[in-house]
């Protein structure tokens, strides 16, 4: 009986290493991961085996030979048209730029046209909130006011408070004939169920769910997520930034307490942009045939002279979009760079780039949060923070409550804010929004609020970092080992 059970046990074992052996193959040879994406998976796959096919399963699909999101061929048309003409125009020196600091950037806004197809707009205006309940109490007032459209896309909707408040807005405004549409990710809005959308269905409103789960505990889509917070109405008002919708994001959590994050108000031609993202996701989501505006691009005579590009990446494309537009402000920066973020995991063009801005003079800031959200995230942001002192960049520790903010400001003149983290996740597994924001006002305003939020903040020095305890060290090293899969 016993040698039955030992020959069982072994057949098991023996099937088990020859399964691990053939993803491990998979992953070196046909999936084509980067070097240290591999190396990290088959440490998991060795060490945990079993569990470790498992978490390869649930997160290790390669999308990104999938096209997602489609454009019909009319609208394929209509903005290649639209980029194609402001292109030549700025090449041929013919573009007249409303603000020195975007014709001193016409590169970086090359650089998105050809490789995000993001259109360039500079009739817009911007409002910055850095609180909840100031961002939502503007938001809940715009829906109120809408006369014709709202269109809400974010990662996180929960049931409390906050998130019944924006439900029972939504339903009234579909009850008075308003088109009105909610996209939440699958697993950001994992504590909704079917009941609590009843209402604004009812009313006319229509909801669907990004990677929804295709069985009750699992979702082979896990790791692929849609992070992007976009709200657009009338398709004049656009929101994007950081903020979800829960109690939290309003400073209503013990376990938080202040939540620190940055969104924008958006009027003007960007909007534009921001509703066709939302179209593009919703028209996956949904299967609805829902179509883009038709006059793409209208001149507008709205009196501001904000220049924006509104750019986005996802894991369906084997371009880094946003993270080549961060790379491509670090490396043109000449005076200082200011970059809030809650998790600092950097790929390592992003880690040199900014070590080399630093050792060449230029003032690099990063202020990360005092607490973590996720342990290992937080663990080797600490670890990539630490590494950056060495270079002669100042890192600040934020304390009053959690920092979510995800912003960048270079030389006081070009911004960017949005959805997208500076960690490999946002960088190629996130479905992520960002404004690139050409306006040294706003670039000024950026700095201004960085430098008050130091006010809440310790700095990080070399000393402090090499005190740091075996426990840390131990957390962080296994947390970097990591870093390619979190």
């Amino acid at each position: 009986m016993f040698s039955t059970s030992l020959f069982h046990m072994s057949s098991f074992l023996t099937v088990l290493y020859v399964v691990n052996f053939l993803i491990a193959f998979t992953v070196i040879f046909l999936e084509h991961k980067n070097p240290s994406k591999t190396l990290a998976w088959i440490m998991v796959l060795f060490l945990l085996p079993g569990f470790g096919i498992l978490l390869y399963f649930l997160f290790s699909q390669n999308i990104s030979r999938q096209k997602l999101f489609r454009l019909t061929t009319f609208e394929e048309a209509n903005i290649s048209n639209s980029l194609f003409h402001q292109m030549s125009d700025i090449k041929n020196k013919i573009y007249v730029f409303a603000r020195p600091e975007a014709e001193k950037w016409s590169d970086m806004i090359r650089l998105n046209q050809t490789y995000n197809w993001s259109y360039f707009t500079q009739d817009n205006s911007l409002q910055i909130f850095t609180d909840g309940n100031e961002k939502f109490r503007s938001l809940f007032a715009d829906i109120e006011n809408a006369s014709h459209s709202i269109n809400v896309m974010y990662y996180i909707l929960k049931p409390d408070t906050t998130g019944r408040t924006l439900m029972r807005l939504l339903t009234q405004k579909a009850k008075e004939g308003l088109e009105v549409r909610l996209l939440v990710d699958a697993l950001g809005g994992r504590s909704l169920s079917q009941q609590h959308f009843d209402d604004l269905k009812a009313a006319g409103g229509k909801v669907a769910m990004f990677f929804p789960l295709k069985l009750k505990w699992v979702n082979l889509k896990l790791n692929y997520r849609n992070h992007r917070k976009i709200v657009v109405i009338d398709g004049e008002i656009g929101y994007i930034g950081g903020f979800n919708v829960a109690n939290e994001y309003v400073g209503k959590s013990k376990r938080f307490g202040n939540w620190r994050d940055t969104h924008l108000r958006l009027v003007g031609g960007c909007v534009q942009d921001l509703d066709s993202r939302f179209v593009l996701d919703w028209r996956f989501a949904s299967k609805e045939d829902l179509v883009m505006a038709h006059s793409f691009y209208p001149l507008q005579e709205t009196g501001s002279t904000t220049g924006v590009q509104i750019l986005s990446c996802g894991p369906d494309s084997p371009n880094t979009e946003i993270r080549t537009a961060y790379l491509k402000m670090i490396t043109s920066a000449k005076k200082s760079i200011c970059i809030q973020t809650p998790y600092f995991i950097p790929d390592e063009s992003i880690l040199e780039a900014l070590k080399m801005a630093a050792m060449s003079g230029v003032d690099v800031r990063v202020m990360i949060p005092c607490m973590p959200d996720h342990m290992f995230v937080y663990w080797a942001t600490y670890c990539y923070a630490g590494i950056l002192l060495n270079s002669g960049a100042k890192v600040y520790i934020y304390e009053n409550g959690f920092l979510h903010a995800k912003t960048i400001t270079v030389d006081d003149e070009i911004s960017s804010v949005g959805s997208a983290n500076f960690d490999i996740r946002s960088f190629t597994l996130n479905f992520e929004a960002n404004a690139m924001i050409y306006d040294a006002d706003i670039a000024v305003q950026m700095r201004q609020i960085f430098e008050e939020d130091m006010r809440c903040c310790r700095q990080l020095t070399r000393q402090a970092y090499r005190n740091r305890s075996l426990l840390i060290k131990f957390k962080e090293s296994i947390s970097r080992l990591l870093s390619e899969l979190l």
